[in-house]
């Protein structure tokens, strides 16, 4: 079974997949895929071409894995919820609004978190429920 060695590294390993490749999209610092494309003298780059659909593969599989995972109900449960933890920060002046740079990472990282979630729940559930996810069904 697929799910015999998952543990807490195993959910780190997708947080940290999912943390490259939102901050390879796009990051505030300037170095990413979006101030390549905006910084480039020509759009047709064969590189810039590779890397949109190097990205595009990793975000479809990770948002699919999300979509199927959680569901809608659960993602927007999941983004609620770091929602509400940054709300508390900001509430008990841990960081302030005028921080937009600090607040751009957060949201990348509560999307990173998300997306690293999604692809790691039907792991967490079978190990806190002990049910079995399946989407696939072999027919004999």
């Amino acid at each position: 079974m697929a799910d015999k060695g998952f543990n807490f590294a195993s959910f780190l390993i997708r947080w940290v997949l999912a943390l490259i490749l939102v901050f390879a999209t796009y990051n505030p610092s300037g170095y990413s895929w979006y101030h390549w494309l905006t910084g480039a003298e020509s759009i047709v780059d064969p590189l810039l071409a590779l890397a949109a659909i190097t990205l595009l593969i990793g975000w479809v599989i990770y948002l699919r894995a999300t979509a199927r995972s959680l569901g809608i109900i659960g993602t927007v449960l999941a983004a609620a919820l770091f929602a509400t933890l940054v709300w508390t920060l900001i509430h008990y002046q841990l960081i302030a609004l005028s921080n937009t740079t600090l607040l751009a990472y957060i949201v990348l990282v509560i999307l990173s978190a998300v997306m690293g979630l999604g692809l790691s729940w039907s792991h967490i559930r079978r190990r806190m429920s002990g049910q079995l996810d399946v989407d696939d069904r072999d027919e004999d």
